[in-house]
């Protein structure tokens, strides 16, 4: 267990996180209609941070406004957000957490009801999402790359890319929805590049060790095991980036496509040529003893999603091996007490077998 408590340093610099803990970017729906930073997000990220997370991530917060992929969600936009997310920033890094902001752009999985018109890499007639132009991809990769300038101007110690998730970055990834014909489309090189180029956008625009890292999923919405895997190599092989968020589903599974079974989804990760970019791993990871083991079979840290809405200080409780998470259903005050504003338990809600039903929460 001790290994879960050892500092983490990061290749370009940036303060060390205290432990091998990192909150997992949560979807809350509690921010503002405007995407300005509420006192509930601010209340339910700093709860975190001083419950002992070595670095506190915020949700996904999207780029673009035409990228908001759900209601409440955390802006990074625009100049108006400023103001909360340098509040938030320096509250995280004053309970002695590294501070983080993640990008994000849902695609074509943004609500119409929000966006109007969504966007995607090609049109999307199942979504009737909007096959975005040369030009608004540029103009993508450079409000992905503003993004984290107006972060560090904010006082993050780095971002996030959620290139996750069958968001857009993932969905540019994606052979079944990335059908384009000019350099973003085709080969998986091409399909990869705005991730590079959203990378090499954000090392050209802020101090050198401003920490940046990137997420991604190598399993649904159209992706392919053995594409992401040699994606995720070559950025590891560049270091352009301080840590890799694999972000599982559940850490124990195996591949989904059979040709790749007989061995954890997780091994396939942890045997690429890391360099000195720190590797983390999401999914289902429940328990302290879960967490070391994650650590015994080759990552640098966890990713903490769950167990971090049920207890703020999931990192101080995991020194004690036996530690086990309070049991599912809990009641919204149970969750209020932990910190989560009435949107996020409402949101909470609607996982099954998470909150019990008000009738049956005794007196």
């Amino acid at each position: 267990m001790a290994d879960l408590f050892s500092p983490m340093s990061f290749a370009h610099g940036g303060p060390a996180m205290k432990n091998r803990f990192m909150l997992a970017p949560l979807t809350n729906s509690q921010s503002h209609p405007d995407g300005v930073l509420s006192d509930d997000e601010f209340r339910w990220l700093t709860k975190r941070a001083e419950g002992g997370f070595g670095l506190t991530m915020t949700c996904a917060a999207h780029v673009q406004a035409v990228g908001q992929g759900f209601p409440g969600q955390l802006g990074g936009f625009g100049d108006q957000h400023l103001a909360g997310l340098t509040r938030l920033a320096a509250a995280i890094k004053a309970a002695g957490s590294v501070s983080a902001l993640q990008m994000h752009h849902a695609g074509a999985r943004s609500p119409k009801d929000l966006v109007g018109q969504p966007v995607c890499p090609s049109d999307d007639p199942e979504t009737g999402a909007r096959g975005l132009s040369l030009g608004e991809v540029e103009q993508l990769v450079e409000d992905f790359v503003a993004a984290a300038v107006r972060s560090e101007k904010a006082g993050f110690d780095g971002v996030e890319i959620h290139g996750a998730h069958g968001y857009i970055l993932a969905q540019f990834l994606s052979p079944e929805l990335n059908r384009r014909e000019d350099r973003y489309g085709g080969s998986v090189e091409n399909r990869a590049r705005i991730v590079r180029e959203i990378i090499d956008g954000v090392r050209a625009r802020v101090r050198p060790d401003f920490q940046l890292g990137l997420r991604l999923s190598p399993e649904r919405f159209g992706l392919k095991l053995a594409e992401i895997l040699e994606t995720a190599q070559a950025i590891l092989t560049d270091g352009k980036i301080d840590y890799l968020d694999m972000s599982l589903w559940d850490v124990m599974k195996e591949p989904v496509e059979a040709e790749f079974q007989g061995r954890s989804l997780m091994s396939y990760f942890t045997a690429l040529d890391r360099g000195q970019v720190r590797l983390g791993v999401a999914g289902k990871i429940t328990s302290p003893a879960i967490a070391a083991d994650m650590l015994a079979k080759g990552a640098d840290y966890v990713l903490i999603g769950r167990a971090a809405i049920l207890h703020h200080d999931f990192p101080e409780r995991s020194r004690d091996p036996a530690f086990t998470p309070t049991p599912l259903p809990v009641s919204a005050a149970y969750l209020e007490n932990e910190g989560l504003g009435p949107a996020f338990v409402k949101y909470m809600s609607t996982w099954p077998g998470f909150v019990q039903a008000p009738e049956t929460v005794e007196a």
